[in-house]
């Protein structure tokens, strides 16, 4: 599980990495919200811990931007404000969940897995071709198919952002990280996913990405 943390706090942002990744989860953490530089980030995680209170801009128009660009991964907020007010603020602009500091972080991690556990499904159909995204093993008219592990992660990007035009450099920031790759190598493992599902279940937008039907 990917979780994007942004919290400014440094002493608490190390140790909720810690925690976290000691769980077994993968986490980024960014200390500076400008490097939240792209709404479109959030599409690259399972879930956003969003503090409200940064340092050059408020945590309330990060949730405000994801939400009114269409992106639907889980957010939970993690704050000190703990008046009624600014929950009911953060859930009518689209917050999954709403912690107040001080907080135990055994409790942070079971609302981030209550949080996936509701808006993931473990078993997704696309035409003839069953996808079991817990093992990620792939079934065409109940034979099981053969999927490379970066196909696979191309293919759990796609269904979680199912209807979506899912760009090239997101595709390459989520899948490939930092490696040193182009455009070329996307179109490889879209080539490789296209075998395994129905005809035309991706579709290629031209200059800018893919999109899952």
């Amino acid at each position: 599980m990917k979780v994007l943390l942004i919290e400014d706090d440094t002493v608490l942002g190390e140790s909720l990495k810690e925690f976290l990744e000691s769980k077994g989860l993968e986490v980024r953490w960014i200390s500076d919200e400008r490097e939240f530089h792209s709404p479109e980030m959030a599409m690259l995680y399972d879930v956003v811990i969003l503090d409200l209170i940064l340092r050059f801009s408020e945590g309330e128009e990060i949730l405000k931007d994801i939400r009114e660009r269409g992106i639907n991964t889980p957010v939970i907020v993690l704050t000190a404000k703990t008046a009624f007010k600014d929950k009911e603020t953060c859930f009518n602009l689209g917050a999954d969940d709403y912690i107040t500091k001080p907080f135990e972080p055994r409790e942070l991690l079971l609302r981030i897995k209550a949080c996936t556990r509701l808006t993931s499904e473990n078993r997704v159909n696309i035409g003839s071709a069953e996808i079991d995204l817990s093992s990620m093993v792939v079934r065409k008219e109940g034979k099981e198919v053969k999927l490379s592990k970066t196909a696979g992660e191309l293919l759990k990007l796609l269904i979680k952002n199912r209807g979506k035009v899912i760009t090239t450099e997101t595709i390459l920031n989520s899948v490939w990280c930092d490696k040193p790759v182009g455009s070329e190598v996307v179109r490889t493992y879209i080539k490789e996913l296209r075998k395994v599902l129905p005809e035309g279940a991706i579709e290629t937008h031209k200059g800018i990405g893919y999109r899952l039907k």
